[in-house]
């Protein structure tokens, strides 16, 4: 068992950021359960909202974030955000990544874009490959920092607690159980400060703009550990991904939509005028549920988005691959409509934190996708994201440092080695395959951009008795990751079901048939799940 001064969970551009930050205090474990670059950041194209420019003002970006999460925001968790953005961005370029810019007047400035929701034009991006470059530079750093550790391959299996090991007084987070995916081994890890940082949930649904390691590890964990869960009724549905049969999972940047990107039904119309004044920019749950209507209504199995007006010389150098990527599917962007369909994207729910990212178990931060601060509320305002990461990790490691020491009797605790007592190894990976398949279907169906009470009744019916056969085979069989991802995805579906099942309206993302209606005195208050 080796102790370190602060564990992190997740290597994206909050849990690197923390990293960095924090060893300059102590000694750092990064754990991730792929290679370090696998992580939602490097998925993430279009940039990183922030004002930067005389022409917007922290006052436009917190109203445009207020309004995009419909009443459930925090408005002074926003405002903290906001206002410390430019502080964390400029770390960024200090370490060396460089931001697109233009000439004006003789000198550069940014190469501002804008997306869906937004008043003014404040992304500041890499072409469309944003998050790869935040990603490669984070890691570049984290390869010169000394008492980091990082430890690929490892999968976190369950958080160590005190209350779990009996110890009621004091409940707090005291360490991690990691499974060693080179040797199959379960090692125990012990540190006072324990940061979650492991991205979404994206793979809970059967199609999804995420990577296939987005299935809710962190949210599942901490749920276990009894820390309370935030407003996970709120999936936020991207409302343009690629539609090809070989394209797997691949988004369209919003960012082309604010580059003047018409989205067109399959007769070649302006659909997007009859849902909301902003057209094609409207925020992205309007958006999604615009398309998934126009499906519905036309039985078409797409929607088009059309940018053909542009050169193709200002494609090919603003969106050189999201161009390369639909060219090598047949489709020449300059010159036909993108095919595009929503897919799962971002959960705006998670562990709940407060604008330090500290949750409700002492000792355990989250931060990044994985934590619920406040910022989103019922909908996720485009580009903000990357955003939140950075300034969460900063506040998180300050935080971190200012927290009382462990007492006495809860370093006094020994913790136990994990015991695989007399499990067999898994010799039928079928079942696993298929019930992670029948999860992500029934969540597609059951539980998607416009619900009915019907449906989650469903969803939830089956999900309890997978959470059974799941648990069985947990119990009885040797881990493995194929069955930790499993045993999460079922976990953080049920916890979306139950929460979209409590909330009796339409806010937001949350859209439900039975209940059209927004109901401001019953509902306008965070959905709040405990496993206590």
């Amino acid at each position: 068992m080796k102790p370190y001064d602060f564990v992190v969970i997740g290597s994206g551009i909050a849990g690197l950021t923390f990293a960095l930050k924090a060893a300059k205090h102590g000694s750092v474990a990064v754990i991730t359960k792929r290679k370090g670059a696998d992580s939602n950041t490097a998925w993430a194209q279009g940039g990183i909202a922030c004002v930067t420019s005389d022409e917007d003002s922290f006052e436009l970006h917190v109203a445009d974030t207020l309004e995009a999460g419909a009443g459930l925001c925090d408005e002074a968790a926003v405002r903290t955000i906001v206002m410390e953005g430019p502080t964390r961005v400029s770390e960024l370029v200090e370490i060396g990544l460089h931001f697109d810019d233009r000439e004006i007047g003789g000198h550069r400035e940014p190469d501002l874009g804008r997306e869906g929701g937004h008043s003014k034009r404040r992304v500041l991006h890499v072409q469309d490959v944003t998050g790869l470059e935040i990603e490669k530079t984070l890691l570049r750093e984290l390869e010169r920092a000394r008492q980091v550790e990082l430890l690929e391959h490892h999968m976190a299996v369950d958080l160590i607690t005190a209350g779990k090991l009996g110890f009621a007084t004091e409940d707090r987070c005291l360490g991690v159980y990691i499974l060693n995916e080179r040797t199959g081994e379960v090692e125990t890890i012990r540190t006072d400060r324990l940061v979650l940082a492991t991205g979404g949930c994206g793979k809970v649904y059967l199609y999804t703009t995420n990577p296939d390691i987005a299935t809710g590890d962190g949210v599942a964990m901490a749920w276990r550990a009894g820390a309370v869960i935030a407003n996970m009724e709120f999936i936020q549905f991207h409302p343009t991904c690629l539609f090809h049969p070989l394209a797997k999972s691949f988004l369209i940047s919003e960012a082309i939509r604010g580059e003047g990107g018409i989205l067109r039904n399959d007769r070649g119309e302006d659909f997007m005028e009859q849902y909301h004044p902003q057209r094609s920019l409207a925020p992205r749950d309007i958006v999604a549920r615009a398309i998934d209507a126009e499906m519905k209504r036309s039985g078409s199995k797409c929607v088009f988005l059309d940018i053909t007006h542009r050169s193709p010389e200002f494609l090919k150098e603003r969106f050189p691959h999201i161009y390369e990527t639909c060219l090598r599917f047949g489709v020449d962007m300059a010159k036909q409509p993108i095919p595009v369909v929503p897919a799962a994207h971002y959960q705006c729910g998670g562990v709940k934190t407060d604008v330090n990212g500290a949750t409700s178990l002492p000792g355990l931060y989250a931060i990044g996708e994985v934590a619920s601060t406040g910022l989103h509320g019922a909908n996720r305002l485009a580009s903000n994201s990357l955003l939140e990461g950075l300034v969460m990790a900063h506040r998180a490691c300050d935080a971190s440092l200012r927290e009382q020491p462990t007492s006495h009797a809860a370093r006094a605790i020994a913790l136990p080695e994990w015991e695989s007592g007399d499990v067999q190894i898994v010799d039928e990976l079928v079942v696993i395959y298929h019930n992670w398949d029948e999860i992500r279907r029934l969540m597609w169906d059951y539980v998607g951009i416009v619900r009915t009470e019907k449906r989650l009744q469903r969803a939830s019916a089956r999900l309890r008795n997978l959470q059974r056969e799941i648990r069985e085979f947990y119990w009885n069989f040797k881990v493995s990751v194929d069955l930790l991802e499993l045993r999460n995805l079922a976990t953080v579906a049920a916890l979306i079901v139950d929460s979209a099942l409590s909330r009796k309206e339409s806010r937001g993302l949350h859209f439900t048939l039975d209940y059209p209606a927004l109901s401001d005195e019953r509902f306008r208050r965070d959905t709040l799940i405990s496993r206590t």
